[in-house]
């Protein structure tokens, strides 16, 4: 992949004519479940039933939704801080990640994860991760043992753009080329590291051109096209799969809300950017992609909505009437015991 700008088109999403509607409808109904998670998510912090602070993947949706779809069930992902959209589009339990978000026992990690560091190895999940750039050398050291061990399978690095001044950025991709690993980096660009914009802290424009020092495919595009997304990534996957090496993908994207559930995002950007981008939200822009071009009838997306916020109200409950763990808890699962 040679790199590219992002395409100038201000609304809309890449040619699905060609996919099956239960795909697109698939699609859809990932990134509904992200947000109407994410909503829930900033509602029960607000009640203050949630210990912590949450990052807000609203806005964001098409990016993790594009990229999991990509994959096969063998394959691995690692996360970031703003972890719950990457998560949910690789199949995780929303039961169990409300639980977890919320502290308590039947969570994936028993409660001691919080937000930022859930782990469900059953889905390939290997982490999300609360330090910037922390989760890049994860990602790269499972492939390595994918190329080590001739698996065939390979691991999708979610970072966000400011992760890319980070040392593990550079080391791994350098690592990554030199040894051809079967690893996708996938930028989610929102704009913003916390309240600093990426133009204050870096030269150019475009993340994926630093794929050019290390000798591998970089890519910029529309994060907010679903369709986009899950083509370019697969194209990635593929080639990784083969033999061909590592990928760079930047995606051009938005967080609508705050940099946690906890800042209201008023001092460092202004209403009219927010309007801009709310324009193309990928959730809105999609669903009506699905009504108007692709033939999908209004009331089944309504009643398959109907059906998701159901299940996320159902996750509330399971969270809310789990137990917290037991303080003895707090010394186990800290050391591995294996051979």
């Amino acid at each position: 992949m040679s790199a590219q700008k992002r395409s100038s088109k201000k609304k809309g999403t890449s040619d699905g004519n060609r996919y099956e509607e239960d795909f697109l409808k698939n699609l859809y109904a990932t990134m509904y479940r992200i947000r109407q998670f994410e909503e829930q998510v900033f509602e029960l912090y607000k009640l203050g039933l949630m210990p912590g602070l949450a990052h807000s993947y609203i806005g964001e949706e098409a990016v993790a939704t594009g990229a999991c779809a990509a994959l096969q069930d063998r394959d691995y992902i690692v996360s970031t801080h703003r972890g719950h959209g990457h998560l949910i589009a690789r199949g995780a339990d929303t039961k169990k990640m409300m639980a977890e978000v919320l502290g308590k026992k039947d969570g994936y990690c028993k409660g001691k994860a919080g937000s930022m560091h859930i782990v469900a190895l059953d889905k390939g999940i290997l982490g999300a991760n609360g330090i910037v750039g922390g989760g890049i050398p994860i990602a790269t050291g499972a492939a390595y043992m994918a190329k080590y061990k001739d698996t065939k399978q390979v691991t999708v690095s979610f970072l966000g753009e400011s992760a890319t001044n980070e040392g593990t950025f550079h080391e791994s991709l350098n690592m990554a080329s030199a040894w051809d690993l079967p690893v996708v980096y996938v930028v989610e660009n929102n704009r913003y590291g916390i309240s600093v914009a990426l133009d204050r802290v870096t030269k150019m424009q475009d993340i994926a051109v630093r794929a050019q020092a290390y000798g591998i495919g970089g890519v910029t595009i529309d994060g907010n096209d679903v369709l986009k997304v899950y083509e370019t990534v697969k194209e990635a996957v593929a080639s990784a799969r083969e033999g061909q090496g590592p990928a760079l993908i930047e995606c051009k994207t938005y967080r609508f809300k705050g940099h946690h559930v906890g800042d209201p995002a008023t001092q460092y950007r202004t209403r009219e950017e927010e309007a801009f981008w709310k324009e193309r939200c990928p959730l809105v822009c999609f669903r009506d992609y699905l009504i108007e071009k692709a033939g999908s009838d209004e009331k089944g997306i309504v009643a398959l909505e109907n059906a998701i916020n159901d299940e996320i109200q159902e996750a509330i409950v399971f969270a809310k009437n789990s137990p917290y763990p037991d303080a003895v808890e707090a010394f186990e699962d800290i050391y591995f015991e294996g051979r």
